[in-house]
């Protein structure tokens, strides 16, 4: 329970004053008042008189009498909000129970005494009150006491807390240096709900995998524009940059047009670049037949596989399809390279389930398992 709604649960349990008679003790509730019978109403009295004193000790041990007296679920009631009061009033456990323990796990928070809410787990689960929303706290305040590494073991322990404990666990395991940590948490994340905000994180941290060549990078960058995460002039121009140096020029001047209309770019620089992409698109388009023709001809399928590629940024994506499903049938230099871009083009071409497939086999090497993976998340969005 957070401090907000502790001090909401005190807030409500309004003690009122007893009937003229002292058989009964009214006790004022949001929905209706309780009426107590007539052996526990005095004893509640005193407890109140005890309460309004400060001996919540005392009270306390009135009211135990008053629970071995108790008749009615009304005496029941009043006896577990006044216990409930005492245990927020007071913070300790030991009078108040689970309330008392959640109160003096609040103040604790709430006073920046991270060591402590963490010690508090152990009072909070002797009184059956360590609840999810508990975990997360304590989990928070091995984070705020600098103890990234407590985080993670903690955070990994956790049977729920949802997408709030793994964006904790993904932070803490970055404080802590703890790659593998933080890749597992986002990739979790980016799997449950495919949020830009996650899947910027992942492709961060993706651009830190070893081993990434020039064609990993653009394929980084591809996903990051696919997930709503190139927003930004830089964005934008490494991107169209990256895809023309590996010849899509189609594709390049389709990212510099999109900056151009999100109003991003608009220096001379970009449009001497769109000016660049559109020569060599049309170049290419022109050139289509022949170059499908050359490739075909030649002993291995990685050209073939090349041509399909710049196709997929034509918007071509099905035609490109077999032309690389053609080319993987040869011997390749780089078969891992292919079977992406046959599931680029699947993608592009909205068979998700197809292009999940076409990267299933890619376990190695490390960059090129990486970036598999990420086209994967991408069919499975």
């Amino acid at each position: 329970m957070t401090a907000r709604k502790l001090r909401a649960a005190l807030t409500a349990i309004l003690l009122g004053a007893a009937t003229a008679g002292g058989a009964a003790l009214i006790l004022a509730a949001p929905a209706q008042a309780l009426t107590v019978s007539a052996k526990v109403g005095p004893l509640l009295n005193e407890a109140k008189a005890l309460m309004t004193s400060g001996n919540y000790k005392a009270a306390m041990s009135k009211l135990n009498e008053a629970e071995a007296a108790k008749s009615t679920p009304d005496d029941t009631a009043a006896i577990n909000s006044m216990k409930q009061y005492i245990g927020i009033k007071t913070g300790d456990a030991s009078l108040g129970g689970a309330a008392g323990a959640k109160a003096k796990f609040a103040n604790d928070y709430n006073a920046g005494k991270w060591r402590d809410v963490i010690a508090d787990a152990d009072t909070l689960r002797k009184y059956n009150a360590l609840d999810g929303q508990s975990q997360l706290i304590i989990a928070q305040a091995y984070y705020k006491a600098g103890d990234f590494n407590g985080c993670v073991r903690y955070t990994k322990q956790l049977s729920g807390g949802g997408d709030t404990a793994l964006e904790l666990q993904a932070r803490c395991a970055y404080e802590a240096g703890d790659d593998a940590t933080q890749l597992q948490a986002l990739d979790t994340l980016v799997s449950r709900s495919g949020k830009p905000d996650y899947w910027k994180l992942l492709l961060k941290l993706s651009e830190r995998t070893k081993g990434l060549n020039d064609h990993n990078s653009l394929d980084i960058n591809r996903i990051r524009y696919m997930t709503g995460n190139v927003n930004t002039k830089d964005e934008y121009t490494l991107l169209a940059q990256l895809a023309l140096q590996l010849g899509n020029a189609a594709e390049a001047q389709s990212y510099i047009e999109k900056g151009i209309a999100a109003k991003v770019l608009s220096d001379d620089r970009s449009t001497r670049l769109l000016n660049l992409a559109k020569t060599q698109a049309a170049a290419s388009l022109n050139n289509l037949a022949k170059d499908t023709a050359a490739a075909s001809a030649q002993p291995q399928g990685d050209a073939l596989v090349k041509v399909g590629e710049s196709m997929i940024g034509m918007g071509k994506a099905k035609e490109a399809i077999p032309l690389i499903q053609a080319g993987l049938k040869k011997p390749m230099k780089d078969a891992n390279n292919g079977q992406m871009r046959l599931a680029q083009a699947y993608i592009a071409a909205g068979q998700k389930a197809d292009a999940a497939k076409a990267v299933a086999g890619i376990k190695a090497p490390p960059n090129d398992a990486a970036v598999a993976h990420l086209w994967a998340l991408v069919a499975r969005r």
